[in-house]
């Protein structure tokens, strides 16, 4: 067995739900110890600079994470135990995103010494992911190097996501007078509510997406009154926004609440913005020579991306579908597929 899917199976093998990825990041740790490297750690995020390093050549982030979801109730076999069954790779963890780590961190060592590269290697096996943790990719931006462009290693069949949606969760309100529900008195805050969700459920977005389509926004909670005869004085509702890349977080919010007559819109966090690359750039020419078959396409699934503010692009061995599932699965003809192209990409740049 090649020396990344040992590690593979150790990391499947070894429990690293979100903020619990201290085990995971000593294993990655100590692979690269291993090999004659001198790794950083940072928290749950282990980082590595490569050796042949010029400050005249562009640096390429090499990211992918090691924490995963909790197991599906549906597994019929044990999650934290690795075992290949018919070329499948079984396992939590295997698929979302620990194919594509190991695949990076397999293409980062076979290249990081390599004085032909036209480029820096920084890799970066970070923590939090799941969960857009402060402590993942975002606490370790700050100590690092710059970074001209990034490969996000998560599972897309070796396809190339050039965009991904960015989300805004937003806290909605509406605001009346309490009254006697009989003599219909006072302000119905969750009528106003109705008439601004109705407006949100009706508006379209004026700047449509050339990958990703329109910006989408859907309410999925609402709350108000206290009992029958009150006419409510408050009402709250939550809205997901989708955005995609011709917006930023800050302009979808904005354009959401100028469709909405007495609803005031608090976003949790405008932190996950959407990304893309554009079609000239030098790595996703790199990436079509190195895989010329590959297929570009707009990403609905959130990752890490979100959380870099340089020029990335999304691939990795896999397929979404399979993550977070019960018996997760990867097969080991993606992973080493998977090494093979993020090393003759990274010669192409």
């Amino acid at each position: 067995m090649a020396d990344f899917l040992a590690l593979l199976h150790r990391l499947i093998e070894t429990p690293s739900l979100s903020k619990q990825e201290n085990k995971t990041a000593d294993l990655i740790e100590e692979y690269l110890k291993e090999r004659g490297l001198i790794p950083h750690r940072y928290g749950n995020n282990v980082w590595i600079k490569s050796r042949q390093w010029r400050d005249d050549n562009p640096t390429i982030l090499l990211n992918s994470h090691h924490d995963t979801v909790k197991a599906a109730a549906g597994y019929t076999r044990d999650p934290h135990k690795a075992e290949v069954i018919d070329g499948k790779l079984y396992g939590l963890g295997s698929n979302d995103a620990g194919g594509a780590l190991v695949s990076l961190i397999a293409a980062f060592v076979i290249l990081e010494n390599d004085p032909t590269l036209n480029c820096n290697l920084l890799l970066a096996a970070t923590a939090e992911e799941e969960i857009s943790g402060p402590n993942g990719i975002a606490a370790l931006l700050p100590i690092l190097p710059p970074i001209d462009a990034g490969i996000v290693g998560e599972p897309t069949l070796l396809d190339l996501a050039v965009a991904e949606r960015g989300l805004v969760v937003i806290d909605g309100e509406t605001m009346g007078k309490s009254g006697h529900a009989a003599r219909k008195e006072g302000i119905n805050a969750l009528y106003l509510a109705l008439d601004d969700i109705a407006a949100i459920r009706d508006h379209t977005f004026c700047r449509p997406g050339e990958q990703l389509g329109p910006t989408s926004a859907a309410v999925t909670v609402i709350a108000s009154g206290t009992q029958h005869n009150v006419v409510p004085d408050r009402c709250t509702f939550v809205i997901d926004l989708r955005v995609n890349e011709a917006y930023t977080n800050e302009e979808a919010v904005a354009e959401l609440q100028a469709v909405c007559k007495s609803a005031k819109l608090t976003p949790r966090s405008l932190r996950l913005q959407s990304s893309h690359i554009r079609a000239d750039h030098p790595l996703l020419r790199a990436a079509l020579r190195a895989r010329p078959s590959a297929k570009q396409y707009g990403s609905p699934t959130l990752s890490d991306q979100a959380l870099l503010p340089f020029t990335t692009l999304k691939v990795g061995p896999g397929d979404s579908a399979r993550s977070h599932t019960a018996d997760e699965f990867i097969y080991v003809r993606e992973i080493e597929e998977a090494v093979d192209f993020y090393t003759r990409l990274l010669r192409e740049l």
